[in-house]
């Protein structure tokens, strides 16, 4: 009599018929499906041993119900995503959750480099200067009316320019004459001081200090021979910086010059009468020499 081969659960005999051994004895093929095999997580069956099984996270699947669930394409050797327990290409899920180029149209894939801003995405290869049309990067840059500009770009088209060096005003600046100026061109044509923010005048539109405009400009108080500043014109004026003067014929004066030569009254307002070089106030003229 032979020795008994049953299998290990239904104790059926398994002589002439396919088997499968594990540890714990041998068992026939439907006995080890019901025992061994797992459930498939999409047709609800078991996998049997002889069918190839895939597997993704705690999930178990026939090869042919491993599938994206939205255009049934097999997953088995492409790559995919999970969404929300749901299997998807990468192609269906770029049409249903990734954004389009703002530049080019296409998907931005997932994984790939990318730029948001303003609510738009772009490829980081497309997210080009509106100028130059070199790629900004992780580069600072200015909007402008649906545009994109580099820093160096934007500077070049839209920056005021200054009047004396034509290089662009990033930051700051001055006004003089209606036209934009780095503070550090704005300078005396004389003697190269720094004139933003303190007063002074200008000749044939070169800026002045008051020393220098004076110096060179001014007339000279025929009393003290030093330069008057501010206008010129017979009678009364106020200088530059709103010191007062006095002119007569082609002479002019200080109003703290203007004095009689000989008993030092001041003369501003007063009559008096040329002697030469020198003025005299009307008692003194009328004294004699």
């Amino acid at each position: 009599m032979s020795e008994a081969f049953d299998c290990a659960k239904c104790n059926e005999s398994l002589y002439g018929r396919k088997y499968i051994q594990t540890d714990s004895g041998p068992y026939c093929v439907p006995c080890y499906d019901n025992t061994f095999a797992n459930t498939c997580a999409e047709c609800q069956q078991l996998i049997g041993h002889d069918s190839r099984e895939l597997f993704y996270e705690d999930r178990h699947f026939h090869e042919g119900c491993f599938r994206c669930c939205r255009c049934q394409r097999s997953l088995a050797d492409e790559p995919f995503t999970c969404q929300d327990s749901e299997l998807l290409c990468n192609e269906c899920y770029c049409t249903a959750f990734s954004s389009q180029c703002s530049a080019c149209g296409e998907t931005v894939m997932p994984g790939s480099r990318k730029l948001e801003y303003g609510g738009q995405t772009w490829h980081e290869h497309c997210f080009l200067c509106s100028g130059c049309e070199q790629p900004l990067g992780s580069r600072s840059f200015v909007p402008d009316k649906g545009a994109h500009y580099c820093v160096p770009c934007y500077e070049n088209k839209f920056a005021p320019r200054c009047a004396r060096c034509s290089k662009t005003l990033t930051q700051g600046g001055v006004t003089y004459r209606d036209q934009p100026w780095h503070r550090e061109c704005l300078v005396c044509t004389g003697c190269k001081t720094p004139l933003a923010g303190q007063q002074f005048t200008s000749r044939d539109d070169d800026p002045y200090c008051v020393a220098c405009f004076g110096e060179l400009f001014a007339p000279k108080c025929s009393s003290c021979k030093r330069p008057i500043t501010g206008g010129s014109g017979g009678g009364e004026g106020a200088g530059l910086g709103g010191g007062k003067y006095v002119s007569f014929e082609d002479r002019h004066w200080h109003h703290s010059c203007f004095s009689c030569a000989r008993c030092s009254t001041s003369l501003v307002g007063q009559g008096f009468v040329p002697d030469g070089d020198q003025v005299l106030c009307q008692g003194c003229s009328q004294a004699g020499p």
